[in-house]
């Protein structure tokens, strides 16, 4: 089944850009082209733009006054594959960097990362803190961390030593491993939706949506950035955030991020606003996407975004 049959997706504008190394990453663009304020959304690993959907759409529906940019990450959805030695967070900041030159060049802009993509966000602000107030007027970190996701939750999997000898074995028989991750999918359903979607049920149109990014996602990308994760620290990036509105959101369910990384997300961050979401889990997204999108929109706001929430409680067509 592919990924857009799922949902129904308002008119975008698509674009590819190329990034410094010459991986083409595939744009889609919505809202006015002259925007005072530009929110740029950022997806998951193993995901792609439309996990974003629900929380955008709800998004174009209820506020006025900004352009949405969303794209997929190297290796994921429409964008390129590249080599596998890219596959890392510090390149990751590197190729939103290049997003924003070519599609947000002037003007404030809000970065919304979910998982691996509140990861790129920190990274980039890390690489960039002289943006920070200037440039970037606001950030959202949901489901995510900033250090330490080895210690806590599913992320202690990472120090299991099977995960070198899963990435090995991908390096040697990528075509192969990927079959086997399709069957593992399916057995290990039950666990993975407990992991991803906390204690609440949840439509089987988006277990569908879910399942579909994930099976999509070549088994490269996937294991190439687990070492990476291992490594992760960008806590250096919490204090320069103090300078703008920040947003930190999860679920409290969430296995993958426990609720203890946005917790100490949050007291490193003066004045951010933390925001956990009752019994969902770490697709908190497509789970809650109308409590998302108020918290989005409330951080949209208190960035001094142009325009205005219709209603203060956002209506979602699921």
């Amino acid at each position: 089944m592919s990924i857009s049959s799922t949902i129904a997706t308002p008119a975008a504008r698509l674009a590819t850009v190329s990034t410094e190394d010459g991986v083409a990453l595939a744009i889609r663009e919505y809202g006015p082209r002259d925007a005072e304020l530009t929110v740029v959304l950022l997806h998951g690993h193993c995901l792609r733009t439309e996990s974003w959907a629900y929380v955008r759409d709800a998004l174009l529906r209820h506020y006025t006054g900004a352009r949405i940019v969303c794209y997929d990450h190297r290796g994921h959805g429409d964008s390129a594959a590249a080599s596998r030695r890219t596959y890392n967070l510090e390149q990751l900041g590197h190729d939103l960097r290049g997003v924003l030159d070519a599609v947000a060049p002037n003007g404030p802009v809000v970065l919304v990362g979910h998982s691996m993509g509140g990861m790129t966000a920190l990274t980039y602000a890390s690489q960039n803190p002289h943006e920070i107030g200037t440039r970037i007027v606001g950030v959202a970190l949901i489901a995510t961390a900033a250090s330490g996701l080895a210690d806590a939750g599913f992320g202690r999997l990472l120090r299991n030593p099977a995960v070198s000898v899963f990435q090995a074995a991908v390096r040697r028989a990528p075509s192969a491993m990927h079959r086997a991750k399709l069957m593992a999918c399916k057995l290990l359903a039950p666990i993975v939706r407990t992991a991803e979607f906390g204690d609440r049920k949840v439509s089987p149109r988006v277990l569908t949506l879910a399942n579909a990014m994930r099976n999509q996602t070549p088994i490269v990308t996937m294991a190439s950035f687990l070492s990476d994760f291992m490594a992760y620290d960008r806590t250096d990036a919490l204090a320069v955030l103090s300078k703008i509105p920040t947003l930190v959101l999860c679920g409290s369910a969430d296995l993958m991020t426990p609720p203890s990384h946005s917790v100490a997300m949050a007291a490193a961050v003066e004045y951010s606003d933390l925001v956990l979401v009752d019994g969902a889990g770490h697709s908190v997204i497509l789970e809650q996407p109308r409590q998302v999108a108020e918290a989005i929109a409330r951080l949209m706001t208190r960035a001094g975004g142009i325009g205005q929430v219709e209603d203060a409680h956002l209506t979602l067509v699921a």
